[in-house]
């Protein structure tokens, strides 16, 4: 199977996943915070810890062939957090603590700001 079909079948597997989860913790926890997004992203990271070192480090050769619908596909559709997770850690660990401060900040801080810009926007466009 072409690798873009992978990434998308486990894109789609993992959004699946992630809308479930949601709904799940709607049900158990009511509304009001963000259970749902929390707990997909908290489970998402502890899962790409688990499969990153599992894939890159205990199975050589095996990110290729299963990387992309598990790391990309599955947990990147279940939760970019994760990405992001594994990226800061790396850093960290490769002792590069500058970069990772840069790339934690960053992320987020530019994200929030691109998400209000983004909202400011539309609602300027719509009213």
């Amino acid at each position: 199977m072409p690798i873009i079909l992978q990434v998308a079948l486990g894109g789609a597997i993992g959004a699946a996943l992630r809308f479930q989860a949601g709904k799940s913790a709607l049900h158990w926890f009511g509304s009001g915070f963000p259970y749902g997004t929390m707990l997909v992203n908290i489970i998402g990271s502890l899962l790409m810890g688990i499969l990153a070192v599992y894939l890159l480090e205990r199975m050589d050769g095996s990110f290729g062939r299963y990387g992309p619908f598990l790391l990309t596909g599955i947990l990147g559709g279940f939760t970019t957090f994760s990405a992001f997770s594994l990226d800061a850690v790396y850093l960290l660990e490769r002792g590069r603590l500058m970069d990772a401060i840069f790339y934690m900040g960053g992320s987020v801080a530019l994200a929030m700001a691109a998400l209000f810009a983004g909202m400011a926007l539309t609602r300027m466009i719509m009213t």
